[in-house]
């Protein structure tokens, strides 16, 4: 549904100029929900608004299905707009006007006739659960409220995809799995593409099919959630992984002395049964556990945990979990 060819974004200042982007390739399936996540100043935001040509890059190509983002003209690309919803960290109501005013402003700009606008807007009201705030302005909304007017308002002309820049950083933790939620059955029941901009890796574990790490406007990893929060390769997604709830760690100076340790990870229905102590049993070897954790990743359960194994046939374990379906990797 989404295509980067070689995206490289520069900004020139008095200090210099500034890679934001550098050479970005990615490609986003029709209906996936796909993250983007690194640290600040890493260039998510700039990628995002590349897609919908809020930012035009220096170099490359961007297609949204069969088109060229990039190589429209302005009247075309007002056009393709249309197909391409966002919602932003910090909402961008226009705090004069009524939340169902809000919603239906799109509508108008494409001069909809008034029946369809107010039937439009009704209809999403009701929706997001916002119907009973449509007389309502933006300040006298909770923080969650406006964010569902935002995405009503990104969903006004029925778009195909829809950009998330950051969209739950200004919510608190409540408010922000409302809106995971609310992001989740929008993609399941409508079928939306989703780019999710975001620093926060809880986000990315609850709803992306695929996410993308960024660092110094470049990819450093890429894939499936679950194999990118599982088995991390690239250094920032470790670290960031690490300082959320995702890491785990232990102490080393509890490792038993001539212990092997390994990462056990065990995914789907596995997840929930005893195959660690059946291996145990059987090959006859000593464990201990050393930090664990059982979570789900886009609805799919998994555990991670670190053993060491002593006093018995560490080897003949780790065959027998692996032809069990279990990812053993050293731990140094």
């Amino acid at each position: 549904m989404i295509r980067l060819e070689g995206v490289t974004k520069r900004y020139r200042s008095a200090a210099g100029e500034r890679v934001a982007l550098d050479a970005i390739d990615l490609t986003v399936g029709r209906g996936q929900v796909f993250g983007v996540v690194g640290r600040s100043g890493a260039g998510k935001s700039t990628l995002v608004r590349t897609i919908n040509r809020l930012e035009t890059p220096n170099a490359g190509k961007v297609f949204v299905g069969d088109q060229e983002i990039t190589a429209l003209k302005p009247a075309a690309l007002r056009a393709a707009r249309r197909r391409i919803g966002m919602i932003f960290q910090h909402f961008n109501l226009l705090n004069a006007k009524t939340i169902e005013e809000n919603v239906a402003f799109p509508l108008r700009l494409e001069g909809r006739p008034d029946v369809e606008v107010r039937a439009r807007t009704t209809e999403l009201l009701a929706r997001l659960g916002l119907a009973e705030h449509a007389k309502k302005h933006p300040a006298q909304l909770s923080g969650g409220q406006k964010q569902r007017v935002g995405i009503a308002r990104a969903l006004a002309c029925g778009p195909e995809v829809l950009l998330c820049d950051e969209a739950t950083s200004a919510l608190d933790p409540e408010t922000t799995d409302e809106i995971l939620s609310l992001l989740d059955e929008l993609n399941r029941e409508l079928g939306l593409t989703i780019v999710l901009i975001t620093h926060q890796m809880e986000v990315v574990r609850r709803v992306c099919d695929r996410v993308a790490v960024l660092k110094d406007g470049r990819v450093v990893e890429e894939g499936a959630t679950a194999d990118v929060f599982l088995h991390p390769k690239s250094p920032v997604t470790r670290s960031m992984l690490a300082e959320g709830e995702g890491g785990e760690s232990f102490d080393a100076s509890i490792v038993p002395v001539g212990g092997r340790l390994a990462k056990l990870t065990f995914r789907g229905t596995a997840t929930y049964e005893p195959e660690l102590s059946r291996v145990a049993r059987s090959v006859g070897v000593d464990y201990s556990i050393l930090s664990g954790r059982i979570s789900r990743i886009r609805g799919e359960p998994y555990g991670q945990m670190v053993v060491a194994f002593t006093g018995g046939d560490a080897e003949a374990a780790v065959a027998r979990l692996s032809e069990r379906g279990v990812v053993v990797e050293a731990v140094s």
